[in-house]
């Protein structure tokens, strides 16, 4: 099948489709982010300051995976944390509060942000691979909500633990800012959310010609590298957290490789019977 000519389109017409998709999923977002105004209390009492309770499930989890090892566990299972937060600027929880719920419209509305799009890039498509938009929605969303899941339950927590319990003289006392606190956060979740689209990305650069698999390996150290940066930046600077959030992105890298591979793999194949 031959590809619909980007040439029926004219610069002006791309950019007009672009404003659209973004204003599109700015008014998906908005819709969402009201919806979720009706249950504003448990957003924030049960899901932004849960990760703050020592009794939160992954501080048990790590609490009694230690034990089990016959490690140390004070600094995993810690029974409190000496650490308040606080308020500081006049309109300064009101503003959290928009962006709590703006936050939640944009991950709970991924899904159809990413059908928009996907209807952007379908013209450039064959007609086999717009009929697959229903999976490549799928497995987005899914990569998306696990990315997000583990950055909430792994390294928010791994952050909170460290820097809650650290102090280098008992005189001083922690006072978080709550928007330093949610920053945190709404940082954490994203960002992880958006690496689990990997795969994803990997994919589509393969398509364009952009990567091949023999790049990837052949630059899988250099790959390691950035890896163990990144995840000495998005943890608290101990080598155990480092490691935990180190092991599922080189994961997703040799996950990334073996897609790239049966791209490159699909493509020659369909040269061949052409």
């Amino acid at each position: 099948m031959a590809k619909k000519s980007l040439g029926e389109m004219s610069f002006l017409d791309h950019l007009e489709e672009l404003r659209w998709l973004l204003v599109r999923s700015t008014i998906a977002i908005v819709v969402i982010a009201g919806a979720c105004y009706f249950i504003d209390d448990y957003i924030f009492d049960t899901i932004i300051f849960g990760p703050k309770d020592p009794n939160f499930i992954t501080y048990r989890f790590f609490c009694q995976l230690t034990r089990f090892c016959g490690v140390d566990d004070s600094y995993a299972c810690a029974t409190e944390f000496s650490f308040i937060i606080q308020n500081t600027e006049v309109g300064g929880q009101f503003s959290i509060y928009l962006w709590i719920l703006i936050t939640a419209g944009f991950i709970l509305g991924f899904p159809y942000i990413l059908y928009e799009f996907w209807r952007f890039i379908s013209p450039a498509l064959y007609e086999n691979e717009r009929k697959k938009a229903g999976l490549f929605i799928i497995v987005s969303s899914i990569l998306f909500f696990i990315g997000v899941l583990f950055g909430y339950f792994v390294i928010v927590p791994l952050s909170i633990n460290f820097f809650g319990t650290f102090n280098v003289s008992k005189t001083i006392v922690n006072q978080f800012t709550v928007d330093s606190y949610i920053s945190m956060i709404k940082t954490s979740v994203i960002v992880s959310g958006l690496v689990f689209e990997l795969p994803i990305i990997i994919y589509f650069l393969t398509k364009l010609g952009l990567i091949t698999p023999a790049f990837l390996r052949k630059y899988r150290r250099a790959a390691i590298v950035i890896i163990l940066i990144v995840a000495a930046i998005a943890t608290p600077p101990d080598i155990p957290s480092q490691v935990v959030v180190s092991i599922p992105i080189l994961i997703l890298y040799e996950v990334s490789i073996l897609i790239s591979a049966l791209v490159v793999k699909k493509e020659k194949e369909n040269e061949q019977i052409s």
